[in-house]
């Protein structure tokens, strides 16, 4: 497999630093690549994916992958791509993030098996052990103040202000580049385009301080076609964390993806074919009324960050929500596809009239204006239109033996946890 023109048709190529040398480093055998994740916060985000599927790709292609976890670096704080200085967390919290971080990059790398199992480090073991007056004297020398200065990710920081912490931070990342050349052969890093001064320091240093040879390779920054920031919702972050964001929101997120966006998308997020590409390509151009486009690219993402079976609960949600099939919904689903709704409890009641749980639960703000939401057709219970003033709910009438979802026009969901 020819990984540089895979990536090139996949959008992924931006920066290489010697594109000629890199190209004949790779016809020459495998190469060791890595890229590296801060531990800002306790998971990952959809912002990382790039990254992480540069990675794995590689790593099909028969080449060795490290995914290098900040927990040094995490506790300096990296300038690129931020206008402020960022808060630093404790050193107990880095810890405690570089751990799930690692577990994360566990399910799209593989680390036990194969003639090419990746690996996952922190460099928090090196640079622990580093004493300042040394790095000083034999990595410090290396960086001319000019040098740092013309960098994008301190130039761009230099009105606002930036602390000598983050402006050691292309120093320290370079120094990264150089232990892991040495401990494990890596003569490639990969990451966004932000990262690529840090990245081109790595190089030089290496070239100065041990005469080697390295490369570097970044990816674009994703942009939507509305210029909206990908990877940010109405609720904010999209995580690749189950518990912060559910499959369900997370396949919402791709299946909400604009006709402008998702072939490049499914390039970039998913190992679909060429082929099979661009058979979406002509659907979407073709017929885009039938979003089979935004529908795989859902399923192919939700199964690769999560697994088979999260897909398959968010596409009988969605299907739930679209059909108004709510009752078919089990106790999970319902949870999962309503997590970020308002929601109250009712409790110790055999029965409730429709106007007074509109009332009760802020659906409605006044008896008059529930009257007013059911008789104009506004109001929905488990998917059902609901025209009668009078309705009583029975028991019977909830999902799962627990739950009545309630519906206010076209959007705006409720959901009652009903407990006899």
């Amino acid at each position: 497999m020819d990984i540089l023109k895979d990536l090139d048709f996949r959008g992924y190529l931006f920066q290489v630093t010697d594109p000629d040398g890199l190209e004949a480093r790779l016809a020459g055998g495998p190469i060791t690549l890595y890229s590296g994740f801060d531990p800002t916060a306790d998971s990952l985000h959809v912002g990382n994916l790039i990254p992480i599927l540069g990675l794995r790709r590689f790593q099909l292609a028969g080449h060795h992958a490290i995914g290098l976890i900040g927990g040094g670096t995490g506790l300096i704080g990296d300038p690129s791509g931020s206008k402020e200085e960022r808060p630093l967390n404790p050193p107990e919290l880095i810890a405690e993030y570089t751990g799930r971080l690692a577990e994360q990059l566990a399910r799209f790398l593989d680390f036990e098996t194969g003639a090419n199992p990746a690996r996952v480090v922190s460099n928090l073991g090196w640079l622990s052990e580093l004493k300042a007056i040394d790095f000083l004297r034999d990595t410090g020398k290396h960086f001319s103040m000019g040098y740092m200065l013309a960098k994008e990710s301190v130039a761009s920081r230099l009105e606002t202000g930036i602390s000598f912490t983050e402006f050691s931070y292309m120093v320290i990342q370079a120094y990264d580049f150089m232990e892991l050349f040495q401990a494990h052969g890596c003569e490639l890093q990969i990451g966004g385009s932000d990262q690529w001064g840090n990245i081109t320091a790595g190089i030089e240093l290496i070239r100065r301080r041990l005469g080697g040879q390295a490369h570097g390779l970044t990816f674009p920054l994703l942009e939507k076609a509305d210029g909206s920031k990908f990877g940010k919702t109405a609720s904010g972050t999209v995580w690749l964390d189950a518990g912060k964001t559910t499959p369900y929101q997370f396949y919402q997120h791709w299946i909400n993806t604009d006709d402008r966006d998702v072939v490049s998308f499914l390039k970039l997020f998913t190992f679909l074919s060429g082929n099979e590409i661009r058979n979406l390509e002509t659907e979407v151009t073709e017929h885009p009324e039938k979003r089979e486009a935004q529908r795989v690219l859902a399923e192919e993402v939700t199964t690769l960050v999560h697994d088979r079976s999260a897909t398959e609960r968010a596409r009988r949600i969605s299907d739930a929500l679209f059909y108004g099939e709510l009752r078919d919904l089990s106790a999970r689903e319902i949870e999962e596809g309503f997590s970020d709704v308002p929601s109250q409890a009712l409790n110790g009641v055999s029965g409730v009239g429709l106007m007074d749980l509109l009332v009760n639960v802020g659906i409605s703000s006044s008896m008059r204006q529930a009257r007013e939401d059911i008789r104009s057709g506004a109001i929905y219970v488990n998917g059902r239109r609901c025209a009668d003033t009078g309705m009583m709910l029975e028991p019977s009438d909830r999902i799962a033996g627990r739950y009545v979802v309630v519906r206010r026009g076209k959007r705006r969901y409720f959901l009652v946890r009903w407990n006899l």
